[in-house]
């Protein structure tokens, strides 16, 4: 999609696995995004995938690369697809004939039968600390946008980048969210790229981190999205009763000192593991369940934040599966709504899919499996960069904690042509 407006579809990522067949909240939202990562040596072969998103009713999904093995087996699913280029590319992308082979082998190649509709160049970047890479990021951008215009598929392919919420110098409260100084001269001509080409903002935000760093000042229930007093922002008097919401306004606030109050956002990743190492705290089947339950009840009841409530709210939940190769802590490993046998990796509220493969795009099918039910293992997945090698997450700007995986939301805004954009 080229463009992003406030008659999209709202996207709430796993809602179905959320919640049994009968649950009145099925009648709201009809299309689920899911990032699928494949850092793991056990998964089914994307082939298998297809009719497992299928029949959680998934119409769109995110990767960290172009692999031609996910995008040729999806060919003519109707599923939509964010594909990404790792940060280790984007020296070589600043040359625009290297940008135009690479658009070339991992979009043109598989359109229209596999739906690409957005490309994330690189992840993270700005909080490396790293001027080269950070120095490349902009002009890879703009390579790759050019690329597409070339082919004429720029306004079919948006181009953007993601961030770690570690690019706020402030972000409490939400209304005085402001970016860091010393990255200011960086993000500012890229916010100017993505309103001329009509992209969104990427930002990636854990409200578990807060909690896991902070547990003692961190209410569970505010981060979970549980019955609490919430707090009143002392700027704009408005009342958060959630951490997300939070967060997203106070990425809204930072665009707006820069100029671009009407950006559109999109929390590109977010989630709670349902399991971690003994200093995780918080880590656990419930509390992931909780957050992911509760947000997207909350999406549900609000339209918007408080903030910016005539904007939709699109979730892409990370991940598909569990992924055993994922490094770091536990928590790495355990962030998947389904097992790599295609069971849930927690109490979800349904008994599974099925395995037939017949589920159909746009419906919610729920199938009772017959056990046993599994998803024997394809190739393993190569050439994956760490999801989020750099996220931090800056609460009252005091707690800053390593953020390394996933869950997509995305605030749609206003059509392109409100924000300034060509």
């Amino acid at each position: 999609m080229a463009y992003f407006t406030t008659t999209h579809l709202l996207h709430l990522s796993a809602l179905l696995l959320l919640f049994p067949p009968n649950s009145p909240l099925l009648t709201l939202v009809s299309s689920i995004g899911i990032n699928y990562g494949q850092i793991a040596n056990n998964l089914p072969s994307p082939e298998k995938v297809v009719p497992l998103l299928k029949s959680i009713g998934a119409d769109k999904v995110k990767l960290y690369d172009a692999d031609p093995k996910v995008l040729k087996a999806f060919a003519n699913s109707d599923i939509e697809f964010v594909v990404g280029i790792g940060n280790e590319y984007l020296s070589k992308l600043q040359d625009l004939s290297v940008a135009q082979s690479w658009i070339k082998s991992n979009v043109q190649s598989y359109l229209p039968a596999t739906k690409i509709t957005s490309i994330a160049v690189g992840n993270e970047v700005l909080t490396f600390n790293d001027t080269s890479l950070s120095g490349s990021l902009l002009p890879a951008m703009q390579n790759i946008h050019t690329a597409l215009v070339n082919v004429k598929l720029d306004r079919q392919v948006t181009v953007t980048t993601a961030h770690s919420l570690a690019v706020l110098e402030t972000s409490y409260p939400p209304s005085s969210g402001a970016f860091r100084r010393d990255l200011v001269p960086s993000i500012s001509p890229i916010l100017d790229f993505l309103s001329k080409t009509c992209a969104p903002f990427l930002i990636n935000a854990y409200p578990f981190f807060a909690y896991k760093g902070n547990s003692k000042e961190v209410s569970l229930d505010f981060v979970t999205f549980q019955p609490n007093a919430g707090i009143v922002d002392s700027g704009s008097n408005l009342h958060y009763d959630n951490m997300l919401f939070a967060q997203i306004d106070a990425v809204y606030a930072a665009l707006g000192q820069l100029g671009y109050p009407k950006l559109p956002v999109q929390i590109s990743e977010t989630g709670w593991p349902s399991k971690g190492d003994d200093d995780e705290i918080g880590a656990s089947p419930e509390n992931a369940k909780k957050y992911n339950g509760n947000l997207l009840k909350v999406v549900n009841q609000k339209n918007g934040t408080p903030a910016m409530p005539d904007y939709d709210l699109n979730i892409f939940v990370f991940a598909l599966f569990n992924e055993n190769l994922k490094p770091g802590p536990t928590s790495e490993r355990n962030y998947g709504l389904f097992k790599p046998d295609g069971t849930p990796a927690y109490n979800l509220g349904f008994s599974g899919v099925s395995s037939g493969g017949k589920g159909n795009p746009g419906r919610n099918n729920f199938t009772a499996l017959s056990p046993p039910y599994a998803l024997l293992p394809g190739n393993p997945g190569d050439g994956y960069m760490v999801i989020s090698s750099a996220g931090r997450f800056v609460w009252k700007r005091s707690i800053r904690i390593k953020i390394m995986i996933l869950l997509l939301i995305g605030v749609v805004g206003p059509h392109c042509d409100d924000m300034g954009g060509i």
